[in-house]
C-alpha cells in the first residue's frame, strides 16, 4: 500500500505484504461487495416459482445483475459512501446503489423488491459469515495445511534421530526428533479438521427473526423453506430461531478453533526457540541480514519470536469475540456491529505469524553433533530402562538401586553405569541385555 508508512496498524503497515489476501474479505470495500451480493441474491431468488419475483428476470438479466458484485469497483464503492452520507445507513445506501444500477438496466419495475421484507442484519449477518467462510477456505486454511505438511515432512526427515527429551526441564527418557514434531503435526490435523467442518451459521429471518412483513404480505408462501434454502445454496447454514441478529455462537465456536490451532503453534514455535537455544538446531544466515545492533555474531530465532507474538496477539482478539459476540441485550443492541467490524484483524495477525513460521521452518539446519553431545552426556537417562529389567527378573529393589546411583549426580557417564552392572547379581545373559542399552537406541516405539 502506498500509505502504508502511515497506517496505525502493522496489519496494514509493516506488515501489508503478508496480510494483502484478506483485503478481498474484510476491507469496507469487499463488505459492501458481500452485502450487494447477498441483496442481488435475494433479489433473484425471490424470481423462483411461486414466489413474488417469478419470472421476472431472463437469464441475461440475471447475468447483468450478478455482474453488479463481481465487478465491483472501487467506484461503486465509493457511490455507496457517497450515499450514506444523506442517509447515515449504510445497508440504506447500499439499497438506493442497487436501486440506481437497476434503473440503468431497465428494470425500474421490479426496484421495490429490492430488500424486500428484510431488517439490515438479514444482510450483514449473511454477508459477514459469508465473507469470513471464504476467507478461512481460500487464505486461511491453505496457510494452515502448508504449516502441517512442512511439520509432517520435518517428522519424517528426522523421524530416527535420537534426541535427549525433557520433562520439568531435566533430562529424560530418550526419544526421536522427528517424533516430537509428530506431536505438533497430528495435533494441527486433528484442528485443521474441525476447521474445515465449520458450521457457518446466518440470521435471515426479517426484523425479528419472525418473518413478520413476509408473512404478512404473502401468508400463503413457505418463508422458512425459502430462506433455508436460500443460504444452503451460497454455503451457508440459517440459524432458525433468532432474535434480530445471528447469536454468534458457532462463531465463537470458529474463534475457539482458532484459538487451539494458534495455541499449538505457540508450543511448537517455544520448544523450536528452546532447541535452537540448546544448539540442536542452526539457521541459514541471509546474505546482508543482522542479528543484533551490538553483537555481530547473533542469528536470532526471530521467525519464531514474531510468530509467537501474533499468534498470542490473535488469540486475544479471538477470544474477546467469542466472549462478546454471543451477548445482545433482549432482541437486539448495536455492540455487535462494530465488533464484527474486526474480524479480519485476528486473521491478519494468524496469516502474519503463519507465513513467520514457514519462513522460519526453512532455515532450520539440524546440528546432529550437539544433539548426540547432548545424549551421550546424560547416560543417566537409561536408569529407568536397567531398573525395568531388574524387575523383570525378581531382582530386590531395582529402583532403590538406580536412584542411589543415578539421583542428583551433576554427570553419570556410561562406565560408571557399566561398572554398577558388573556387580549386579544376575545371569550374564541379562548383563549382556543391559549393557547393549544406551541412550541413543533407548527410543521406545516410534509409531507414526
Amino acid at each position: 500500500m502506498e500509505n502504508a508508512l502511515l497506517s496505525i496498524s502493522p496489519v496494514d503497515g509493516r506488515y501489508a505484504a503478508s496480510t494483502a489476501a484478506l483485503r478481498n474479505y474484510f476491507s469496507e470495500f469487499a463488505l459492501f461487495r458481500y452485502r450487494l451480493q447477498m441483496e442481488v441474491e435475494y433479489l433473484i431468488e425471490l424470481g423462483n416459482p411461486g414466489f413474488p419475483c417469478e419470472n421476472a428476470f431472463n437469464a441475461s438479466q440475471i447475468e447483468q445483475l450478478r455482474s453488479l458484485y463481481r465487478q465491483f469497483s472501487i467506484d461503486d464503492a465509493s457511490r455507496i459512501k457517497s450515499l450514506e452520507k444523506s442517509t447515515n445507513h449504510d445497508i440504506k445506501a447500499l439499497e438506493y446503489f442497487l436501486k440506481e444500477k437497476m434503473d440503468e438496466l431497465g428494470l425500474t419495475d421490479f426496484r421495490e423488491w429490492v430488500h424486500f421484507g428484510l431488517t439490515s442484519q438479514d444482510i450483514n449477518n449473511t454477508a459477514i459469515p459469508l465473507s469470513l467462510k471464504e476467507a478461512v477456505e481460500q487464505v486461511i486454511l491453505p496457510a494452515i495445511v502448508t504449516i502441517e505438511d512442512g511439520l509432517k515432512q520435518q517428522a519424517q526427515e528426522w523421524k530416527s534421530i535420537p534426541m535427549l527429551a525433557r520433562t520439568h526441564g531435566q533430562p529424560a527418557s530418550p526419544t526421536t526428533l522427528g517424533k516430537e514434531i509428530q506431536v505438533f503435526a497430528e495435533r494441527i490435523s486433528i484442528e485443521r479438521q474441525k476447521l474445515q467442518h465449520t458450521v457457518w451459521a446466518a440470521k435471515f429471518g426479517g426484523a425479528t427473526g419472525n418473518f413478520n412483513a413476509h408473512h404478512i404480505a404473502y401468508s400463503q408462501l413457505d418463508w422458512v423453506s425459502f430462506s433455508n434454502q436460500f443460504l444452503k445454496r451460497l454455503g451457508l447454514n440459517r440459524s432458525q430461531t433468532t432474535t434480530q441478529i445471528e447469536h454468534y455462537d458457532q462463531l465463537a465456536s470458529f474463534c475457539h478453533n482458532m484459538m487451539r490451532i494458534h495455541t499449538i503453534l505457540i508450543d511448537y514455535s517455544r520448544d523450536v526457540w528452546a532447541y535452537i537455544s540448546m544448539e540442536y538446531f542452526r539457521q541459514k544466515v541471509k546474505e546482508g541480514e543482522t542479528g543484533s545492533s551490538a553483537m555481530p555474531h547473533k542469528v536470532n530465532p526471530i521467525d519464531f519470536e514474531n510468530a509467537e507474538g501474533n499468534l498470542s496477539y490473535a488469540n486475544a482478539i479471538l477470544g474477546f469475540l467469542a466472549d462478546k459476540l454471543p451477548v445482545s441485550r433482549l432482541q437486539r443492541d448495536l455492540t455487535d456491529s462494530t465488533v464484527l467490524r474486526n474480524l479480519g484483524v485476528p486473521l491478519a495477525h494468524s496469516l502474519i505469524a503463519l507465513s513467520s513460521l514457514q519462513k522460519g521452518m526453512a532455515k532450520l539446519l539440524l546440528n546432529r553433533v550437539a544433539i548426540e553431545n547432548d545424549l551421550q552426556k546424560h547416560a543417566a537417562v537409561i536408569a529407568e530402562a536397567i531398573q525395568t529389567i531388574l524387575r523383570r527378573e525378581g531382582y530386590p529393589k531395582p529402583y532403590e538401586a538406580l536412584k542411589e546411583l543415578t539421583r542428583g549426580r551433576e554427570e553419570i557417564t556410561i562406565s560408571q553405569i557399566h561398572d554398577f552392572i558388573a556387580t549386579l547379581q544376575v545371569s550374564d545373559a541379562v548383563k549382556a541385555e543391559l549393557y547393549r542399552i544406551t541412550p541413543a537406541n533407548y527410543i521406545g516405539i516410534i509409531h507414526f
